[in-house]
């Protein structure tokens, strides 16, 4: 930009898309301030560079808000955690599995974790059950067929993750 460009010719493109030819950095930046405008590389490895006369303050900011006005079209997907035990009692399940649905409806994935402790781990179908009937209450809002039967431990942990359907 302006005085740090280094080349020893510029294609120069008018502000408003005209080409006003090849000429030295210095005599196109003067022109450039003789429009009231700042003198931009935009193509630095073109033969010659390609320079334009622009208002670069004005640039950035327009640069900034459509990089702002894309963000804002984007919906970020993130996995939420619900974690149960096997000993679970039925209150408990019923205000966790609100959350799932809960979570489920705002288009967030929901990893479920069942975590067993000390001699939990010898019945392993007790988290299946919870895992089915975690599935079972969310089927409508699930992407996929889930089988939480195929699921294995993972040390003292099994887990399962649900997808939105939209």
């Amino acid at each position: 930009m302006n005085e740090r460009i280094r080349a020893k010719q510029v294609r120069v493109i008018a502000e408003d898309g005209e080409q006003l030819g090849i000429m030295s950095p210095i005599d196109a930046l003067r022109e450039a301030e003789e429009r009231g405008y700042d003198l931009v590389e935009v193509a630095p490895n073109a033969v010659p560079p390609v320079c334009r006369i622009m208002d670069y303050g004005k640039y950035k900011y327009q640069q900034s808000k459509r990089e702002k006005e894309s963000r804002k079209h984007q919906h970020v997907i993130t996995i939420k955690e619900v974690k149960y035990r096997p000993k679970i009692d039925t209150h408990d399940f019923d205000y966790k599995t609100n959350h799932v649905r809960e979570f489920l409806e705002g288009g967030n994935k929901v990893k479920v974790t069942i975590m067993f402790r000390g001699r939990e781990l010898a019945h392993p179908e007790f988290g299946h059950a919870i895992l089915a009937r975690v599935v079972e209450a969310t089927k409508d809002l699930c992407q996929d067929e889930y089988d939480p039967y195929r699921l294995r431990l993972e040390g003292r942990t099994m887990s399962m993750v649900l997808s939105p359907s939209r």
